[in-house]
């Protein structure tokens, strides 16, 4: 009967253990929202202004290199969450894609990129219609001095 009870909390504390892991890796470590414009239909946007919120503070950031393929479009937004960042310094550097999720409401999509660092952003675009592509350099980021 002791061991029966022993191996049922046994079981119990890793159920709590594995499910704390796992929610854990679902927890963003940050949030990121950004803003641009296009230069041109057709072209590429360049970003200029994010957003980085780590720790409950707040980091303006540069980005260079996503790019919307819309026509018409001049002001754009997107939103992200932002895992594996234990440093702040991790953040700045080369991002590339490695993947895009299912499309959302309004025709957008989430696209996952990942730095050296193992910093791995999910940003989605909150304009409707609007889709971000990572250009084929990928996207530089950084933390404004």
């Amino acid at each position: 009967m002791i061991k029966r009870i022993a191996g049922i909390v046994t079981m119990v504390v890793l159920s709590g253990a594995l499910t704390s892991a796992l929610a854990e890796d679902k927890t963003p470590d940050a949030t990121i929202k950004l803003t641009g414009g296009s230069v041109a239909a057709g072209i590429g946007v360049s970003w200029g202004d994010g957003t980085l919120s780590y720790k409950g503070k707040d980091y303006p950031i540069d980005v260079k290199g996503l790019s919307v393929g819309d026509v018409g479009i001049t002001k754009l937004a997107a939103s992200g969450k932002v895992y594996g960042l234990k440093d702040i310094k991790d953040f700045s550097g080369n991002y590339t894609a490695v993947g895009t999720a299912a499309a959302v409401a309004g025709g957008g999509g989430i696209t996952t990129m990942r730095n050296q660092s193992g910093v791995t952003i999910d940003l989605m675009s909150t304009t409707q219609g609007v889709k971000i592509a990572i250009g084929g350099a990928g996207v530089e980021m950084k933390i404004k001095e």
